[in-house]
């Protein structure tokens, strides 16, 4: 009986798939491990919005049947999950820039195993980030007044948004020149995304053509999903179109969808860097 393994074989594709993804999301960790500043400013922006937004904006912006820093937080919480998913794109950038994707080229290791650790490690990374900013919406006044499964549902969902979301970042870094491009490109779909939203004033105080597009963006109902989640919703009347009248599954249709086509399009990506 000792002479038989306990572990899958080693030819085992899906033994060698996982092993390999486990080894790249610990180099990733052990890489922000090492360069703690990482983390520290990938933290200081949300607490800088959630402090800038509610201590000086929140007695000026009034949301029906609740108080501003109950309808803030689940757009600080969408926001920063979004702007997280960034460091996929940054990451595979400077990695293609330092010549590290050709060193796993050279190595008996499955193609994928790179971009599953460094969705993967970007998840922890936003799952830390979480905690910090639900700690920092305690401390001015943030409240959840939903049950235990629903408040663990809502973090859930945020943070699987950010993962697939991580996905769809990846491969704009993989498709740019430098990391330096990767943060002025991201940006510029993050900032439409996470602004022309509900998530720090309601929809329909906007203009119509911003407020049609808020009212489809799917960070919008990211946003209605958590305050609904949370029980922050107030008594303002939801806007009458699907997306905001279902929010939970609109981002659960939202993150199936991007899964299933910026999955496969980035581990082709992938494949067609490394066979250069």
């Amino acid at each position: 009986m000792s002479a038989i393994s306990t572990t899958l074989p080693s030819w085992n594709p899906f033994s060698r798939w996982y092993s390999d993804g486990w080894t790249v999301t610990k180099r990733n960790l052990i890489k922000i491990k090492r360069s703690p500043d990482m983390l520290v400013f990938a933290v200081i922006q949300p607490v800088m919005f959630v402090l800038l937004f509610s201590q000086v904006y929140g007695g000026a912006i009034q949301v029906q049947g609740t108080d501003y820093t109950q309808f803030l937080m689940a757009g600080i919480f969408a926001q920063t999950v979004v702007f997280g998913s960034t460091f996929s794109g940054s990451a595979m950038a400077l990695d293609l820039k330092e010549g590290i994707i050709d060193r796993f080229r050279s190595l008996p290791m499955s193609s994928s195993a790179v971009l599953i650790g460094r969705t993967n490690s970007d998840l922890v990374l936003n799952t830390i980030s979480m905690v910090i900013m639900m700690a920092t919406g305690l401390a001015v006044g943030w409240r959840v007044h939903s049950s235990p499964a629903e408040f663990l549902a809502g973090v859930g969902l945020l943070l699987l948004f950010s993962y697939a979301f991580s996905w769809v970042m990846a491969l704009l870094g993989m498709s740019v020149k430098s990391p330096e491009v990767i943060n002025n490109a991201s940006f510029l779909i993050l900032f439409p995304l996470t602004f022309v939203s509900n998530a720090f004033v309601p929809s329909d105080t906007l203009p119509t053509p911003l407020r049609i597009f808020a009212e489809w963006n799917p960070v919008s109902s990211l946003v209605q999903a958590a305050r609904q989640l949370f029980g922050n919703e107030g008594t303002a009347p939801v806007p009458d179109i699907w997306t905001m009248q279902h929010p939970i599954q609109t981002v659960l249709i939202g993150i199936t969808v991007m899964l299933v086509v910026f999955v496969p399009l980035c581990i082709r990506k992938f494949a067609s860097i490394s066979s250069r």
